[in-house]
């Protein structure tokens, strides 16, 4: 755990190196397993302000042993920051892919899938680099696509996958504008090459078997909610997040163990989790982040203090207590229902009349007094949550259509009905999830990280935690600069002050009685 760019994904890379190199082996299965990095990379990772390789999903990997050898792993992965691929702040970037297909792709692959000029498009515009960039770019572009052919992906999947990517881009070019002498909408003249664009890779795909007069009004029936653009961005979110849920499926598939099932295996799991955020902007997808490490600090603090000083306790041993921050009240404040603030949020989503106004209104209402909420100041709408890593304010902008995170129906029947397979297995329904498994998708966004998390902490609850805290060395993204200030906020907020002092006045050395006795 630590903050955002303070070294967790780094860290996690060397630990499985470390770990494959104790196996000493030279398998098959542990190369793989060190390889599918760049893949997870590319399709999960972008860069934001505080981190130029920043994690936009949480992952879990469990290694699988039997003797001292790996024997399979399995990856899961957690909330997909899919807002990223239709908006970036300033200063930041789409997700690597985009980029590297950009820069790797030949010429006529380009042609083959409509791609222009990078500066063109909406999603990724003006945020290109300079030429040393784009080589490492293309550089990368050719590790995605060694590590695609080592995990397992035909070559047809391969165009296809790349194919929605392109067409993901070209949508986000499509606008729209009022029909003349009519209360409906149609895609505005300036965009009618971008549709079909689009079309040729995306919607094209979609729609062989939907009888329309032409492109233009198929996008319109598509798009029966309002505003149209939101719709056009759902399809684009939903697109990405199913291709990067199949890429996770498919590495499960590569890695799952071969063994006979009556056979026990021993597990190490390593959770590399997105860190604490807290930028000039927080949106909906910070507070989901940011509760996630809530709940990974208050499963440290019931680890390191609580069940730590219960022994003592038991044991009858002269202790005097030793306090940290619990950070409880936070926990209640999200999560508790019927009235936390994320039940609120789900309960305000339900109604087709409420707007992210009532929903801050109604926080405003609920938590007036509450040590760890403070209503938003200013004219931007919003609030503010103390977290145990400090005060983060939140701009409500997009909380309620971000929960709700709906396609329309009749636009997901057309994925369904695709000729293309490998769209039409992305769209059945069906999600990867935390798990590994597919399960339909119908909870909010922050319900499935929630659900998942408690899977996952049951997991953390049942195993033996060791604890790696990442520290950032400041907040420059500068090599060799500690600045000490922020060293020390971050032992301070972590609990690390208070963990030194229980390791150092504890007992460390745990015998059994029957070992006691018999020294």
């Amino acid at each position: 755990s630590g903050e955002s760019g303070a070294g967790k994904t780094e860290s996690t890379k060397l630990l499985l190196q470390h770990i494959m190199n104790l196996c000493k082996g030279n398998s098959q299965l542990e190369q793989q397993i060190l390889q599918v990095n760049p893949l997870l990379e590319a399709f999960g990772n972008a860069q934001t302000v505080m981190n130029d390789n920043s994690s936009r999903f949480g992952k879990y990997i469990q290694l699988r042993f039997q003797k001292n050898t790996v024997k399979g792993a399995k990856l899961s992965e957690y909330l997909l920051e899919k807002s990223r691929v239709v908006r970036q702040d300033t200063g930041e970037r789409n997700f690597h892919i985009f980029y590297y297909m950009f820069a790797g792709l030949s010429s006529e692959k380009k042609e083959m899938y409509g791609l222009l000029d990078p500066s063109l498009y909406r999603y990724v515009s003006g945020r290109f680099g300079t030429e040393d960039v784009a080589q490492h770019w293309k550089h990368k572009y050719q590790e995605v696509c060694n590590a695609l052919d080592m995990v397992g992906f035909q070559e047809q999947e391969q165009v296809d996958m790349q194919a929605i990517l392109a067409g993901v881009l070209s949508l986000g070019n499509v606008t729209f504008e009022p029909q003349e002498n009519s209360v409906s909408v149609k895609v505005s003249e300036t965009s009618q090459g971008w549709l079909k664009a689009a079309a040729v890779n995306v919607l094209r795909l979609l729609v062989c078997s939907v009888p329309s007069s032409s492109l233009s009004s198929l996008v319109s029936h598509c798009h029966s909610l309002s505003p149209y653009a939101d719709a056009r961005d759902s399809i684009a979110k939903v697109a990405y997040g199913r291709v990067f849920g199949w890429i996770v499926s498919k590495i499960n598939e590569l890695l799952a163990e071969n063994v006979d099932p009556e056979v026990e295996l021993r597990e190490i799991g390593i959770l590399d989790i997105f860190g604490f955020e807290n930028f000039a902007v927080n949106r909906f997808e910070q507070l989901c982040i940011n509760l996630a490490n809530e709940q990974l600090q208050h499963f440290f603090n019931h680890h390191i203090f609580q069940l730590e000083q219960a022994a003592y306790r038991e044991e009858e041993l002269p202790w005097e207590t030793i306090k940290f921050n619990n950070n409880e009240p936070i926990l209640d404040l999200l999560l508790a229902k019927p009235l936390g603030l994320l039940s609120l949020l789900d309960e305000q989503s339900a109604f087709p009349q409420a707007t992210d106004k009532t929903f801050v209104d109604k926080l405003n209402s609920s938590f007036k007094g509450n040590l760890h909420f403070q209503p938003g100041r200013g004219r931007v709408l919003g609030f503010s949550i103390i977290h145990y890593a400090g005060n983060v304010q939140y701009t409500a902008g997009g909380f309620l259509e971000k929960n709700r995170d709906t396609l329309p129906a009749n636009v997901r029947g057309l994925f369904i009905n695709s000729v293309t397979p490998l769209l039409s297995v992305l769209f059945t329904g069906k999600s990867f999830s935390y798990d590994g498994t597919s399960h339909i998708n119908q909870a909010p966004p922050w319900q499935d990280l929630s659900h998942s998390l408690m899977v996952l902490m049951e997991r953390m609850y049942s195993a033996n935690p060791h604890f790696v805290r990442c520290i950032k060395p400041n907040s420059q993204k500068e090599p060799d600069v500690v600045d000490a200030q922020v060293v020390l906020q971050q032992l301070r907020y972590n609990g690390l002050l208070e963990t030194i002092r229980i390791r150092r006045d504890g007992f460390s050395w745990r015998p059994s009685f029957e070992e006691f006795a018999e020294r």
